[in-house]
C-alpha cells in the first residue's frame, strides 16, 4: 500500500495535538489543551526542519481550526503562529477568543502537570 503524497492532518487526542504527516512521516504538530467544554487553547506549533518552507504550518493550523469549529469549540491562540494565522484569516474570527491573564495562568498550571 502506498503512502499519500499530500499532507494529511490528524487529531491525536492522546497527545493533545494535531499532527501533519507527509508521506506517512510526522512533519509537525500544533499542541493544545481543552479548557472546559468550550475552548481549545493552542500553545505551540512546530514543523520539522526537513519540512520548513513548504507551507505545512498553514495547512496544519487551517485543518485544526476547521476541526475546532466542527466540534463547536472556540480557539484561544496562545501560540504566536496560531495568533498570526487568525490575524490573516478572518473566516475564523467568529471562533477566536482573546488570550487573557486567566487563560495564561490556567495554561501554565495545566502544563506543569505534563
Amino acid at each position: 500500500m502506498s503512502r499519500p503524497s499530500h499532507p494529511v492532518v490528524e487529531r491525536a487526542d492522546e497527545r493533545h495535538r494535531y499532527e501533519i504527516l507527509v508521506h506517512g512521516e510526522l512533519a509537525g504538530f500544533t499542541e493544545y489543551r481543552d479548557r472546559g467544554e468550550t475552548q481549545r487553547v493552542f500553545f505551540h506549533t512546530e514543523i520539522g526542519d526537513a519540512y520548513a518552507g513548504q507551507g505545512l504550518a498553514r495547512v496544519l493550523v487551517e485543518h485544526a481550526l476547521t476541526d475546532v469549529r466542527a466540534s463547536g469549540k472556540r480557539v484561544v491562540p496562545v501560540c504566536p503562529y496560531v495568533a498570526k494565522f487568525l490575524g490573516k484569516h478572518e473566516e475564523f474570527a467568529d471562533i477566536a477568543d482573546p488570550v487573557t491573564g486567566e487563560v495564561t495562568h490556567w495554561l501554565k498550571a495545566e502544563l506543569a502537570g505534563r
